[in-house]
């Protein structure tokens, strides 16, 4: 199969049918064997029901019911999982995303050889209110992954069918997935500018909780996937640190007493952040060896992407 599209969607209705027929429009025309995928978030609209009777209408399209709203990560991971495309394309099911660029986009990734192409909304069609919070994230991402792209959260991207088999994507890491395919070791990251169009129908599911959640996340993807196999490396580095300065810390206090200041050691304030930075060290330590416990005995323990292998089964 030549390309899977992937449209995760949560009360979209009235937009389903048009572009359905318009990503049908574009892959005939380039004579691609298709799949469009459709994953109901947990729509409390009509959008099942006409999922279903696009799905009767046309053996290629297929659609995901989730039982309840877990969110746009939890649908991009069900599509993941489900595709066949040797290459997948995702995309909202807003109208905002042109299908006109799936032709583009599958090229940069057979001819160019790239693993992911991230769509980049350079001119957008959205409140400032979404747009400021947007740039900003996109700014702090790119700096703190290095990975050099204008629009991390663009819905339209293009991927090779084994970058999606190899990640994974949960909570809300969805707009974040550039970075979760560079530390799985997929390193040709591209961009390419795209069209955007007002939204048509419907009303953004943007809410002002994304601007706490996705610095969370940022922290958390960054966390796991340098100390994701090995805790202990995070945590016991800076236990010990804590440990041992808190000590010194005493020890200081302790030879100060004897020889040089007759204060009671717990009539100094020093005192107590000696025993607190102790205290913390110790458990930052103890918690690297319950982390690391956890990460041993976990299914995903001996997971690892390979690549190629010659000689050998």
């Amino acid at each position: 199969m030549d390309v899977s599209i992937i449209v995760p969607l949560l009360n979209e209705e009235e937009s389903l049918a048009e572009l359905c027929a318009w990503i049908q429009k574009v892959v005939c025309a380039n004579g691609y064997s298709y799949e469009i995928i459709l994953i109901d978030d947990g729509s409390t609209d009509n959008s099942w029901n006409v999922i279903e009777e696009l799905g009767q209408a046309s053996p290629h399209i297929k659609g995901i019911k989730f039982q309840r709203n877990y969110g746009k990560s939890a649908a991009l991971n069900e599509g993941f999982r489900s595709a066949q495309g040797e290459v997948v394309i995702t995309m909202d099911a807003d109208l905002q995303d042109s299908p006109d660029e799936i032709p583009a986009l599958r090229s940069m990734i057979i001819n160019e050889g790239y693993d992911l192409v991230s769509g980049w909304k350079k001119v957008r069609h959205d409140p400032i209110s979404k747009t400021l919070p947007s740039r900003f994230f996109n700014w702090v991402t790119a700096k703190v992954s290095k990975i050099d792209l204008h629009d991390f959260n663009c819905g339209l991207k293009a991927y090779k069918l084994k970058v999606v088999k190899g990640i994974e994507v949960y909570g809300e890491m969805h707009r974040y997935i550039p970075l979760i395919a560079k530390w799985a070791g997929f390193k040709k990251i591209g961009e390419k500018v795209v069209q955007h169009y007002e939204r048509k129908y419907g009303k953004s599911k943007f809410g002002v909780g994304r601007l706490v959640t996705g610095g969370l996340d940022l922290a958390s993807i960054l966390f796991v996937g340098k100390y994701g196999k090995r805790p202990m490396h995070f945590f016991g580095t800076w236990g010990t640190v804590s440990f041992f300065f808190g000590f010194i810390v005493f020890l200081y206090l302790t030879i100060s007493k004897f020889f040089f200041d007759k204060t009671g050691l717990t009539q100094r304030p020093l005192f107590f952040f000696a025993i607190l930075a102790m205290i913390i060290g110790t458990q930052l330590f103890v918690t690297g060896f319950l982390a690391e416990l956890i990460s041993r005995n976990g299914q995903g323990r001996n997971h690892y992407l390979i690549e190629k292998k010659t000689g050998i089964l």
